[in-house]
């Protein structure tokens, strides 16, 4: 008999430590609240910066809908911890001293009364202890002015928990999200002064790339008809206040003879020496030239830019800009008459157009 009592009593320990030893297992989870807190789902908590130490950040918690339904919400809080299980240890630097709600919570019940309490540094808080309504839908409750722990690249947890009561202790439902903090990547990017400039016969838009040609064949000159011919240029620049074209070089000329420039400005006159040029974009007498293009905000100059009134200059300005600009097309017209006396020969000029950026 005493012995069968010794063998119950042997087994009867041994059960006793299997028991104990399943029961230390669980231990490590300490950081659920209860363990008949049901879990929350679809949840997420998100920073506005996830830069380490950065002050004034706000944290977004959105879950769908809460498994406890049929019991109000008074409080809920969002716990921060080093690691999931275990002893809570709080972020270093984390701060929710200065928490402010940015609204009112939806999906806990009541749409106002909603308060924080910012009491303790790891934990973001609200309460309502007049809620009576039942929590519905997707949960969204948003704190401003949270300060991120201070080491970066580290991640951290947060434990969100709903509570019955509005001191955080009846824990209904409970849930894990894990965050990190990240370096903040500086990208940088210099940029120098531009002028994009180019002159040439044709163009394809605005691109400098595609300017080509050189030579403005004005054809023969005549006593009944005004000789005329196009080249473009096309201009940008970020300098602050823009910039300005000068064109530069003589009047037609063959050997000691020349075509008289037109200094002052006038319409094209058949049957008297004449040179000059305008960058108007509707002229008629004769039909030359076309308007301005691109984006830019690029002007040609007052003395150039009247239709059937051509000019020429040497170091005149002939378009500018006042401010950064994109790029502009201008089409420059040419027109040549000449005189019953004027002598035979190939008159001929170079043109020297100078863009000057202002910076």
């Amino acid at each position: 008999m005493k012995k069968y009592i010794n063998v119950h009593r042997t087994k009867l320990a041994t059960l006793r430590a299997i028991v104990l030893g399943i029961t230390l297992s669980v231990l490590p989870f300490a950081n659920i609240p209860q363990a008949s807190a049901a879990a929350i789902t679809g949840r997420s908590v998100v920073l506005s910066s996830s830069a380490g130490g950065a002050s004034g950040v706000s944290y977004a918690l959105t879950t769908a809908a809460l498994p406890t339904t049929g019991t109000p919400v008074k409080s809920a809080q969002i716990q921060f911890c080093t690691t999931v299980s275990g002893a809570c240890t709080p972020p270093p630097g984390f701060s929710a001293t200065s928490s402010t709600l940015a609204s009112q919570p939806t999906g806990l019940g009541a749409a106002a009364g909603w308060t924080v309490n910012a009491a303790t540094a790891n934990s973001l808080r609200i309460l309502d202890a007049s809620n009576a309504t039942n929590p519905s839908g997707a949960v969204s409750i948003t704190w401003n002015s949270v300060t991120n722990p201070t080491a970066t690249n580290t991640t951290f947890y947060g434990i969100i928990t709903t509570y019955s009561d509005s001191a955080w202790t009846t824990a209904l439902d409970t849930g894990s999200v894990a965050l990190s903090t990240s370096v903040q990547i500086q990208v940088a990017l210099t940029v120098g002064e531009t002028l994009t400039f180019c002159t040439g016969t044709s163009i394809t838009g605005q691109n400098c790339a595609t300017a080509a040609g050189s030579l403005v064949n004005l054809g023969s000159g005549s006593t009944v008809a005004t000789a005329s011919g196009t080249s473009i240029m096309a201009a940008s620049t970020n300098g602050n206040t823009g910039y300005s074209v000068t064109v530069n070089g003589g009047t037609l000329t063959s050997g000691a003879n020349t075509i008289t420039p037109l200094a002052a400005g006038a319409a094209s006159a058949v049957g008297s020496k004449q040179f000059g040029l305008n960058l108007a974009g509707a002229n008629t007498t004769p039909v030359v030239g076309a308007a301005v293009s691109g984006t830019g905000t690029g002007a040609a100059a007052v003395n150039y830019a009247t239709n059937n009134t051509f000019r020429f200059g040497t170091g005149e300005i002939i378009a500018s800009a006042t401010g950064p600009t994109n790029a502009n097309t201008f089409t420059l017209g040419y027109i040549a008459n000449i005189d019953g006396l004027t002598p035979a020969g190939a008159y001929t000029t170079t043109l020297t157009y100078v863009a000057t950026a202002n910076f």
